[in-house]
């Protein structure tokens, strides 16, 4: 390599990686946090388990005279019974296709309009005010938890999550429990829709919160904040690639300098920057490109494939007649524990799902309360409709496998539901479509396409490492993301305080002019002291 090639190569090295070594290093540290703290979120598993069991005895409506009552005259696609908003029994309406937002409307952004009724009145409920935020949260801690009212927010540091734009404004009640747990109260429907105890959130400013620069977002910097992530981790990209060709360049293979070291550096920390940059480059690269990719930039993931059509699984609007069977007789055929009941059309047949705390709902006839079990021709029929495009086959997964799997809960890909037994069906389409379909419930689990798959593996099996039978073999995945990341750590520390020092000479080479520069272990442009 040419020596002015060489020179260029060094500084861009040098100085681009003073920067990007400082984040190098928080990156690294915030990720090992991440690994067992993750942003605060409300999983199902915790939202059903802090509602109080629906009472068959209590008088609530059927959903016919409730939505009739609270004046829902357009078709419904889906409904919601559940003690979930002020501390009493409520319907939860989601009409088909909503136009203007009356009155006890609540307007999603853009996401639709959901419809909060009184089970026992079918009176419309209107915005949620403080008392009824209090009210929700005294029904979440459960009796003896002492409340404290903290306003309404529209964004913190624990919300930025784009799932909740639907809920704002949220408001903040803190629990006086063991784990000070803080409540954000849906504005919109007087849910709860996140916790966050106290540890989870003090954790967080040294994991999730830093690692993914959450401190620029409700700034002035909030619009550009996606852009200068993916600035730095460009940045971060050919510093890492440049230093790697430096340190290949310096190392010695065969013969060692005169010093008897294959390094030129003779400082500690230089050294063992070089020899950590070595050993580690590899998947430092892959951990700062992963994690670019996590942004999805220039939205290289998206496919503009079509929506999926799903009038073949749900068969149309939901719909009632006076004769169904009412909440209380759904209650009773379920058994004690139900948590919700939530009523969709499913193969053309409009059925009520019973969710307890844990397990699969069990799926009632809502004509005569009887127990349902969905015929699994009619669901795979159903199922190869979703899309216009021929389908090449039909699997059914009874495990999990590299592109249907769970992760912990705290993960930011965990707490979502992959049941099993589920059926992949593949479609033999431009986009090379897969869709996961709940065969239990008629429900869609998820779609990936070509775009998606690429992107499971150039972020999550790149960055977090989703690999099966390492996920399996715990702690062996903890061990091996460990070691890996106190190597970048190590990389990356070393840097900081070799461009610490760099900077401390040129500031003070910059105040006497007529100082000379002084090369020393923070150069590795001129690693003259050790040559041959």
């Amino acid at each position: 390599m040419r020596t002015h090639a060489k020179r260029w190569l060094f500084l861009v090295h040098r100085w681009v990686g003073i920067v990007a070594c400082a984040f190098f290093a928080m990156w690294f540290v915030s990720g090992m946090v991440m690994m067992y703290v993750g942003y605060p979120k409300l999983t199902e598993s915790e939202r059903l388990a802090h509602l109080p069991p629906l009472d068959a005895a209590a008088p609530v409506l059927p959903p016919l005279q409730a939505l009739r009552v609270a004046g829902i005259g357009e078709p419904v696609r889906e409904l919601r019974l559940a003690q979930a908003s002020g501390g009493r029994a409520v319907y939860l309406a989601t009409p088909l296709a909503p136009t203007v937002a009356a009155p006890g409307m609540s307007t999603a952004r853009g996401a639709g309009i959901v419809v909060v009724i009184d089970a026992l009145t079918g009176e419309r409920l209107p915005a949620v005010d403080a008392p009824r935020a209090l009210a929700t949260a005294a029904t979440y801690a459960g009796p003896g938890v002492g409340l404290r009212y903290e306003g309404t927010i529209d964004e913190d540091a624990f919300t930025h999550s784009r799932g909740l734009d639907a809920h704002r404004p949220l408001h903040r009640v803190q629990l006086a429990d063991a784990d000070a747990t803080l409540l954000y109260i849906s504005g919109q429907t007087g849910e709860v829709v996140r916790d966050a105890p106290r540890a989870e959130r003090l954790w967080n400013y040294v994991g999730t919160w830093i690692h993914w620069l959450y401190p620029l977002r409700g700034t002035v910097f909030d619009g550009y904040w996606a852009a200068i992530v993916d600035g730095l981790s460009i940045l971060g990209i050919a510093a890492a690639v440049t230093g790697t060709v430096v340190g290949l360049l310096r190392w010695r293979f065969r013969q060692p300098y005169r010093s008897g070291a294959r390094s030129p550096y003779q400082g500690r920390a230089m050294r063992w920057h070089h020899v950590a940059g070595l050993l580690f480059a590899l998947t430092t690269i892959t951990w700062i490109f992963s994690g670019l990719m996590s942004m999805n930039p220039w939205k290289i993931f998206d496919s503009g494939a079509p929506p999926l059509r799903t009038e073949g699984l749900q068969g149309g609007a939901l719909s009632w007649s006076a004769e169904d069977a009412t909440p209380q007789a759904l209650l009773a055929a379920a058994g004690p524990g139900v948590r919700e009941l939530r009523w969709m059309r499913i193969l053309g047949r409009t059925t009520a799902l019973a969710q307890g705390v844990q397990g699969r709902p069990a799926l009632l006839d809502t004509a005569d309360a009887a127990p349902r079990t969905l015929d699994a021709e009619m669901v795979r029929a159903a199922a190869s409709q979703l899309l216009r495009a021929p389908v090449a086959r039909i699997d059914r997964l009874d495990a999990h496998d590299l592109y249907y799997y769970s992760r912990e809960a705290h993960t930011m890909t965990g707490g979502t539901d992959r049941p099993l037994p589920a059926l992949r069906v593949v479609f033999a389409d431009t986009h090379a479509t897969w869709v996961h379909v709940d065969p239990l419930t008629g429900g869609v689990l998820g779609r990936t396409d070509s775009h998606r798959r690429t992107s499971r593996w150039l972020f999550a099996m790149l960055h977090s490492w989703d690999w099966l039978p390492l996920l399996d073999r715990r702690p062996a995945w903890d061990v091996v993301l460990l070691v890996l990341s106190l190597g970048g750590t190590a990389l990356s520390l070393t840097g900081v305080v070799i461009g610490w020092r760099r900077l401390g000479t040129k500031l003070r080479s910059i105040r006497s002019p007529g100082a000379q520069w002084a090369e020393n272990e923070a150069t590795p442009a001129a690693p003259a002291v050790a040559r041959r």
